[in-house]
């Protein structure tokens, strides 16, 4: 199984084939995912001190907070992979 990386600002990198969901981070059931993800230990913030724009859920459970939006992370994605839309 190849690994497909993808860029999600400020130098961080990402696996884009285990991620499950990328949601907006301004509903209540996102900011309690969230929360649940930081006292279990699952969350993983790569904002580097911004503001979250997209809430990234994995395959493995882990919770990822990215600074760029998600049709950013989706627009980079479908380029990577040529794909026109």
């Amino acid at each position: 199984m190849n690994t497909e990386l993808i860029h999600i600002g400020f130098g961080n990198v990402l696996a884009a084939n285990r991620v499950i969901a990328m949601v907006s981070p301004n509903s209540a059931p996102t900011k309690r995912m969230v929360q649940q993800g930081k006292s279990s230990g699952l969350l993983i913030d790569m904002t580097n001190g911004r503001r979250t724009k997209a809430v990234l859920v994995m395959d493995n459970g882990h919770i990822v907070l990215a600074a760029i939006a998600p049709e950013t992370i989706a627009g980079r994605l479908t380029a990577s992979r040529g794909v026109q839309v």
